[in-house]
């Protein structure tokens, strides 16, 4: 029996997720995520890999890429969220997602991407909705940057308006 089922997002509306078909437990290997070996140089040189549409490549180590952007990687349709209960993990040149925490029967499978905070992190908006969501697709470690930047400019519009009263 597949741990997951494919339906309908609730994370993005116009796509699909994987979804947990029984109640699974921390630590759990769910499903590998597949693709194409590719060099670094081959990543460089493509006009694939920039940050204008959807990019499923993971860093395997300083020599090699995997390009997950295929249709029978189901793995892809994973989607981010900033209280992810999946992470990848991976050994060697192979890359699968497992359970970070016990996942209910029925719950969207759900990783954070990674994201590096950087000069495009806006130009990818996160739709997780969680509670520690910072509104844009960017690795844990680097979210405080954005909430401290949130929480500047909330301060400076509380100034502006009080001001205006």
């Amino acid at each position: 029996m597949k741990l997951y089922r494919i339906h309908k997002s609730n994370i993005d509306k116009k796509g699909r997720g994987l979804y947990a078909t029984k109640d699974i437990k921390a630590g759990t290997k769910i499903i590998d995520y597949v693709g194409k070996l590719i060099t670094k140089k081959q990543t460089e040189e493509s006009d694939k890999y920039d940050n204008s549409k959807p990019i499923y490549l993971f860093t395997i180590n300083k020599k090699y890429d995997l390009d997950g952007d295929f249709p029978w990687n189901t793995a892809g349709l994973i989607n981010h969220s900033c209280d992810n209960n999946c992470d990848y993990d991976g050994k060697g040149l192979k890359i699968w997602v497992k359970a970070i925490r016990d996942i209910k029967k029925g719950e969207e499978f759900t990783c954070d991407y990674g994201f590096g905070f950087d000069e495009n992190y806006k130009q990818f908006p996160c739709k997780c909705k969680s509670k520690n969501c910072c509104g844009y697709i960017v690795r844990a470690e680097s979210r405080w940057r954005i909430n401290k930047k949130f929480a500047m400019s909330n301060k400076k519009n509380l100034i502006k308006n009080s001001l205006k009263k």
